[in-house]
C-alpha cells in the first residue's frame, strides 16, 4: 500500500518548514529589528512606525535657552539683574517719599 506522507516525506516537509521559518526569522531580525538597534546604538531615536532614525535636538537650541552647562552662570546673571532692579525701585520709593516728606513740610510751614 502506498501512503502519501511517508516518514521521509515527513522529514523532508519538516525540515523545509523549519528552513523558511529561520530564514524567515533571521529577515525580520535582519530588516526590522537590527535598523533600531543600530539607531539607538549611534545615540539616536528610532521611529518604528516611519523607520527613521531621528537626530535628537536639544530644548535648549529649540527655545534658544542657555545650554545646561550655562544654565547656573545664566540663572546667576538673572539674579544680579533682579537685585538691580530692586535696588533701582527702592532708591525711586526713597525719592517719592523724601519728596512727600518735603511737601508736607512745606504745607505745614504755610
Amino acid at each position: 500500500m502506498n501512503r502519501l506522507l511517508t516518514m521521509k516525506r515527513l522529514s523532508i516537509l519538516f525540515l523545509s518548514i523549519f528552513a523558511v521559518l529561520m530564514a524567515g526569522m533571521f529577515a525580520y531580525e535582519r530588516l526590522v529589528v537590527a535598523p533600531g538597534d543600530r539607531c539607538e546604538a549611534g545615540g539616536k531615536w528610532w521611529d518604528a512606525e516611519g523607520k527613521v532614525c531621528a537626530q535628537p535636538i536639544s530644548i535648549a537650541e529649540i527655545t534658544g535657552r542657555p545650554n545646561p552647562g550655562e544654565r547656573a552662570a545664566a540663572s546667576a546673571e538673572k539674579n544680579r539683574e533682579l537685585v538691580a532692579i530692586e535696588n533701582r525701585l527702592a532708591a525711586e520709593q526713597r525719592a517719592r517719599d523724601a519728596d512727600a516728606d518735603r511737601q508736607r513740610a512745606a504745607l505745614a510751614a504755610q
